[in-house]
């Protein structure tokens, strides 16, 4: 008997992840995917439509257009629909996925009797207490190749994906405010709504040695707006890495914008970031009292050791917030992350600018180990721990930068940014890795503070910024770290940070899911295909086209072996 599809969704106010299962597979020899309709569809007259496939079963030509995968069948147990406009969010959208059986073009079936339906919300930025704005961020996608010959401006919207707008929304929901921030030089968002903000206001921001990013936008808005105060903080060991605004309302704490986000152009835009806005007076109130903290420039030997704080005033919702740093070696944050990692049921997602800390890598490393556990995770650059620095040189890396790297190139689990570059597959467009948005930086302008140089050897530029862990997002019992920490021995004991475990928000976990998954995709595809393919093809060559393939198992067969990942997967829907 033939079974049907299950389909499983994850949204976000901008993405809807899909996952979906097709048990009878097996049974058919002639299985090539799915085909993907979505009501209402993409045009104006909002007709069922089937989702795009940039891929076909023959080489794309250079002027070829996606086809709806009726045509070009998903071949993959999960696909994101890419099309999810700001228009779109609250509306509900009904998803049917159909097994597709044949041979190749012309002999195509769909199996309308085996297809399984979904239908989905799109969340509003705000649900509930809780908004949520994620970037775009991915400069080396072709959807955004299409945008490379418009304004800046319109390129800079297209990435930002509305994350630009929460602090202006915040700013313009409050009476008064407070905020604490790492790096302030976005002037084309957030500085205006600084400057045109009436009630009272303070900022305080980092500037210490050569790191001046933040002082030609702090004195001006000093400048033009009296009524808000600026407060210079550098008695820390390393950094302040706050990035938070407490809102005032009638003289109370109001709510709490925080995440990974700097109040830069480039954090907004090319670099995968996340902002919340959470409307809680214990949070506030918490966050406040941090910040007059900051605001008086203490150093961390005179400020009482850190805990965890529990926060009952969000619906729905158990939460705890965590303020940065720690004496001396103490770890409680890390090692709270750790040993909910080692709990998993299901799953660890994680997705970091950067990883250095031996025993929550370890962990998260021992569940993707497991037979009954899945994890993904997406980091900014992953160092070759035998490749000497310019100088020849040993590189100075952690001692879980090893076991790092060298998982990256054996599993496709754990994964750097990468780009297609000059030698994508033929028909995909040639990618760019970021945009200059230096016109819209206050730090570059004549007459202020100059961007430090960037020293020869150095980090490679930021594409992935997020400091966030999602552990069992695919259950109903899920446990989200997310905040300012890079999840590093500095974070924990030389940085001024803040982070918050969330608990029980499903909808929120689905998500950081969906996102997670967005980005994670896309970087595995470009990752497989460097490791393949970048170093045998000259620059403009035309070799090696990416092609769906013509049976089940060329494609499927792993996913229908019991005991691998990709079985596992594609049971649990993740």
């Amino acid at each position: 008997m033939i079974t049907s599809v299950t389909v499983k969704a994850y949204a976000s106010p901008s993405c809807v992840l899909l996952t979906f299962d097709w048990k009878s597979g097996p049974e058919h020899e002639d299985f090539l995917g799915f085909a993907i309709q979505r009501d209402p569809g993409y045009g104006r007259d909002r007709k069922p439509q089937f989702l795009f496939n940039k891929l076909d079963f023959v080489p794309l030509a250079e002027d070829a257009r996606p086809k709806g995968s009726d045509e070009a069948p998903i071949q993959k147990f999960n696909w994101w629909d890419g099309g999810i406009n700001t228009s779109d969010q609250g509306r509900t959208f009904e998803y049917t996925v159909i097994p597709v059986l044949g041979t190749g073009p012309g002999d195509l079936q769909l199996r309308h009797d085996a297809a399984g339906k979904k239908s989905v919300t799109v969340p509003k930025p705000l649900e509930g207490q809780i908004a949520t704005y994620f970037n775009r961020a991915v400069v080396s996608a072709q959807s955004f190749a299409k945008q490379k010959d418009k304004s800046l401006e319109k390129q800079m919207d297209w990435l930002a994906n509305g994350l630009q707008n929460a602090v202006p929304q915040i700013l313009s929901d409050s009476d008064a405010f407070e905020c604490a921030i790492y790096h302030l030089s976005d002037d084309r968002w957030i500085i205006p709504a600084f400057e045109t903000f009436k009630g009272r206001g303070s900022i305080i921001y980092f500037d210490k040695a050569d790191d001046t990013k933040s002082r030609a936008a702090a004195h001006r808005i000093a400048e033009e707006r009296p009524n808000i105060s600026i407060h210079k903080r550098d008695a820390i060991t390393k950094l302040m890495h706050d990035k938070f605004i407490i809102s005032y309302r009638k003289k109370h704490e109001h709510a709490v914008l925080m995440g990974s986000t700097n109040f830069t152009p480039e954090a907004q835009t090319v670099q995968a970031n996340l902002l919340h806005i959470i409307h809680s007076r214990e949070l506030a109130a918490l966050y406040a009292e941090r910040a007059n903290l900051l605001a008086k420039n203490l150093g961390k030997k005179d400020m009482d050791p850190p805990d965890w704080t529990d926060v009952t005033d969000v619906d729905g919702t158990e939460m705890r917030v965590f303020f940065l740093p720690e004496p001396g070696e103490g770890r409680k944050f890390l090692d709270t992350v750790t040993e909910a990692v080692r709990k998993a049921k299901s799953s660890v997602l994680f997705c970091m600018y950067t990883a250095s800390d031996k025993d929550l890598m370890e962990a998260i490393f021992a569940k993707g180990d497991s037979p009954k556990h899945l994890i993904y995770g997406l980091l900014n650059s992953i160092d070759d721990p035998d490749k000497p620095t310019k100088k020849g040189e040993k590189r100075k890396l952690p001692e879980i930068a090893s076991t790092i790297f060298h998982r990256s190139q054996k599993n496709p689990d754990t994964l750097p940014y990468a780009a297609f570059g000059v030698n994508a597959p033929r028909g995909f467009l040639p990618e760019l890795k970021t945009i200059d948005t230096s016109p819209f930086d206050a730090s570059a302008a004549k007459g202020t503070a100059k961007r430090a140089k960037k020293k020869s050897g150095g980090p490679p530029p930021i594409h992935v910024h997020h400091k966030f862990i999602v552990i069992d997002g695919d259950t109903d019992t899920p446990t989200i770290y997310t905040g300012s920490p890079n999840f590093s021995k500095s974070s924990e004991n030389s940085n001024d940070e803040n982070v918050l475990e969330i608990k029980g928000n499903t909808h929120l976990a689905q998500a950081y899911v969906a996102e997670l998954m967005r980005l994670y995709n896309h970087y595995r595809a470009r990752a497989i295909w460097n490791k393949t393919h970048e170093k045998k093809a000259k620059p403009g060559s035309v070799a090696d086209p990416l092609v769906l393939k013509r049976t089940r198992d060329e494609w499927v067969k792993e996913a229908y072996e019991s005991g691998t990942k990709a079985s596992l997967a594609r049971e649990r829907g993740l």
